[in-house]
Order: structure tokens, then sequence, then C-alpha cells
């Protein structure tokens, strides 16, 4: 799903089709489908996030409020976004959702000193796929008070 304004709420980085459809029909369910972009592998995210390729007109300032991030991935897998993503004091405030099927510990300790705010291992079942994909974007668009961090960041940044 693209969005065709310039507000930027979710980039869901998912290149299974089926999963990426659950996912955008979970969260247009909380109402929170409106702008979301999806791309289809790491690759495609890190074009997205750092404005090259396709994207290169996109304006920086506009990056997403959260990233849902699926680890295992053709071109360039979810552990390098993240690792990137982090590593760039640009991008590093962006709350990121490891969403995988991986329940390895080295992926989940891995992802986690890396910087990701939260990890959840993809339910099988659809009820609870859904429900956990709902809980998730509510959360996080919601509940969470990411603005605030945003702002903050965005004004050391410019204030060297």
């Amino acid at each position: 799903m693209e969005n065709n304004n310039n507000t930027v709420d979710i980039l869901l980085v998912e290149d299974n089709p089926y999963e990426a459809r659950l996912t955008l029909m979970s969260l247009e369910e909380q109402n929170l489908g409106k702008n979301i972009v999806h791309v289809d592998d790491g690759a495609e995210a890190l074009d997205f996030i750092f404005c090259k390729g396709q994207y290169a007109d996109r304006g920086p300032d506009n990056n997403p409020k959260m990233i849902l991030l699926d680890l295992n991935m053709p071109k360039v897998g979810g552990l390098e976004v993240l690792r990137r993503i982090k590593a760039d004091d640009r991008t590093k405030s962006i709350p990121i959702v490891i969403l995988s099927s991986s329940k390895e510990d080295s992926d989940l300790v891995t992802s986690y000193m890396l910087g990701v705010n939260s990890y959840v291992v993809k339910p099988v079942e659809f009820d609870t796929f859904t429900k956990a994909i709902s809980d998730v974007g509510a959360y996080w668009m919601l509940l969470n008070e990411s603005s605030v961090l945003l702002l903050l960041a965005k004004s050391r940044l410019q204030n060297g």
C-alpha cells in the first residue's frame, strides 16, 4: 500500500505477500492503515529511509513514525537494515519492531544489541497473528509517546 501524501506513519518491510496483506489488514482494523508504505526487501527499505534510488526525491525529514521489519528477506536482511538505521543519527530514533518467525536466541539478542525497540515472533494462527499486529500498531502509534523523543533528537542534531 503506497500512500499519496508526504506523511508516512509506518514503513512495513515484509517480503511475504500473504503476511504483508494480513499486516496491512490488521492495521487498517485499528484505523492505522492510512499512511503506510510497504516495501518487499531490505535494500528497498534502506533506499526509502535514506532517500536513495526510486525514493531520492522523498524528503529526509519525513521519516516513518515506526518501522515493522521482517528479519529474513532477500537482498539485505533485517538485521543489516536494523544495524544501518540505528547507526545513523538521522534515523536511530525511529522505533523499529521486528516481526519475525525466528525464535532463535541469537536473532533476539542481536536485534536488541543493535537497538530494536521490540521483537515479536509472528504467530502462526490467523486470529492470533492479526491480534498481535493490531496490538503492536496500537501501542507504537497510539499509546507510545515517541513524538517527543523524535523532536528532541532532531533538535539535538540541528543544534550540534
